[in-house]
């Protein structure tokens, strides 16, 4: 469902889609901070409806202020000059915002987050369960996250890659498994074969090989928060 809350930290109301377990239970969150497609791009909803089968109050913000990238964009949308109007500056203060809102709203004990493409930077910059930010981190086909972003965090971290991905290539991925071998943390990379940039949340599903990667891609997710948001680790 979608709701509409005022956050006393935040200068505007942020439209999010709340998705809960059947037990109405609060205690485990997920918060999915997407892709550019935004919040209200069915396959997102749907990826929330299913982690709330399994046991999860999950919130997905709008992190675009109502300006997120249209599914199908003409040919002459420039997604860089896009990116532009949507810093750091401007998103950092929503994933907080909707962060606060689960701890002292709906009373989360824990949360994992979920971020596909752009949303995984964010998982990243708030992986910081000392802080009462994230618990526990998932990301999948990670776009824009910064080496050093990725050596600050202090919190559990599972990756889901793409074979074919400009945005996250091998070289990266190579690095990002340096970075996170040496942090002494729990984390987990999985590499899928035969799929490219967006698979876990765009995948053809007419394609026996995509449409088993991106079950498996959720399944890993599923896991990894059973263990780290609702285990005792």
């Amino acid at each position: 469902m979608y709701t509409k809350y005022y956050e006393f930290s935040s200068p505007s109301l942020v439209e999010t889609y709340f998705s809960y377990p059947e037990d109405r239970s609060t205690t485990h969150g997920v918060l999915i901070l997407t892709d550019v497609i935004g919040h209200r791009f069915i396959n997102s909803q749907l990826i929330a409806d299913q982690f709330a089968a399994n046991g999860y109050i999950v919130a997905m913000p709008d992190l675009f202020h109502g300006d997120s990238v249209k599914l199908n964009r003409p040919e002459t949308f420039n997604l860089m000059s896009w990116l532009e109007g949507h810093p750091i500056e401007r998103v950092d203060p929503v994933v907080d915002s909707v962060l606060k809102y689960m701890r002292t709203r709906l009373g989360c004990e824990k949360i994992g987050a979920v971020g596909y493409c752009f949303g995984a930077k964010y998982v990243v910059r708030f992986l910081r369960p000392e802080e009462g930010k994230v618990d526990v981190g998932y990301i999948a086909h990670p776009g824009f996250v910064e080496l050093d972003e990725l050596s600050a965090i202090t919190g559990p971290l599972s990756i889901a890659a793409a074979e074919t991905d400009d945005v996250f290539p091998t070289s990266k991925r190579h690095q990002s498994e340096g970075i996170l071998r040496d942090s002494g943390l729990p984390y987990q990379i999985n590499l899928y074969g035969r799929v490219e940039h967006g698979f876990a949340i765009r995948a053809d599903l007419t394609d026996k090989a995509k449409k088993f990667a991106k079950e498996q891609a959720f399944l890993q997710a599923v896991q990894w928060f059973d263990e780290f948001v609702k285990g005792q680790n």
